[in-house]
């Protein structure tokens, strides 16, 4: 697997995430109809800069070595934000009316594959895995 792709497709999911979380909270929140009060729209803003922060950091390691030991608390962390993501997800996917559905089920699948991928970083061999250098 080349981790430099994987850490290109993460880093540009997060910050589309990031950016449209940070710059248009009312919307996303009516959409999802969690409410249009400022409590709302302020943590919508504050994981919009989470995901920016975390894409900002994967595309800037995009070019070293990933994988084994070899920078493990970038591979744990990207791992344990898709894996729990996901479950949340699956949990809640079927809960959804059928024009919201289609959103929530691409979400999913985008997490759940991106958890496939660092979990498999994690458990192999930079040289098995690393398409980079």
């Amino acid at each position: 697997m080349n981790t430099k792709i994987l850490m290109i497709v993460s880093s540009i999911f997060m910050m589309i995430s990031g950016l449209g979380l940070t710059f248009v909270p009312e919307e996303i929140s009516e959409f999802l109809n969690a409410g249009l009060n400022q409590t709302s729209i302020l943590f919508l803003q504050i994981l919009g800069s989470l995901y920016l922060g975390f894409g900002m950091l994967n595309w800037m390691t995009k070019n070293i070595l990933i994988g084994g030991i070899y920078n493990r608390p970038l591979v744990v962390s990207n791992l344990a934000h898709f894996l729990v993501t996901s479950f949340a997800l699956i949990k809640i996917a079927g809960k959804y009316t059928e024009n919201k559905f289609p959103i929530i089920l691409t979400l999913t699948i985008i997490y759940t594959v991106l958890t496939l991928c660092f979990e498999y970083v994690f458990m192999k061999n930079p040289n098995n895995v690393s398409g980079t250098n």
